[in-house]
């Protein structure tokens, strides 16, 4: 850069001369895909107090869920669907069979944990489905928790009955 620059325009312009830009297929391209010797791929998935450890392997779609069918331990039709979810997204609906182990939290966040764990393994399984899942939010985690009690409260925020007299 020993020329004199001018203007931001002229800065760019010497800056892109001086380092060559890489090429974008190079930097887009997915990762290795990550299974064990049995052909599973593994991940781990959180939501609220609820961890579910997620195991996918290629198969007629079942879904196992602390050793019981996903019907008889995910009695509400809602929470089956928010299982289901990555695979519909993915187009991969009755083409894994999925082995789970959830403990911690009610069943609400144990669905949304199953759910995030299935999406990390998928993506662990087949890397180009990261395109397919990322936008629907399946691979982040769901920050959300129960606020704790506060001393002096009945519950987090709630107060007890005000009265003047």
């Amino acid at each position: 850069m020993a020329e004199d620059v001018k203007s931001f325009g002229d800065l760019k312009s010497t800056l892109i001369k001086a380092k060559p830009q890489t090429p974008t297929s190079e930097a887009s391209a997915p990762g290795e895909a990550k299974r064990d010797k049995q052909g599973r791929a593994y991940a781990t998935g959180r939501r609220k107090d609820a961890v579910a450890r997620v195991w996918i392997k290629p198969g007629k779609g079942t879904i196992t869920v602390n050793g019981k069918d996903e019907k008889t331990y995910f009695a509400r039709p809602v929470l089956r669907m928010i299982v289901r979810q990555p695979l519909i997204a993915a187009g991969r609906d009755g083409q894994f069979d999925v082995v789970v182990t959830v403990n911690g939290g009610g069943l609400s966040g144990q669905a949304g944990a199953v759910r995030h764990g299935i999406s990390r393994a998928l993506v662990n399984y087949e890397p180009t489905l990261r395109a397919a899942l990322k936008p629907g939010g399946f691979l982040t985690r769901d920050p959300r928790s129960v606020e704790r009690k506060k001393y002096g409260k009945p519950k987090a925020r709630k107060s007890f009955q005000f009265s003047k007299r």
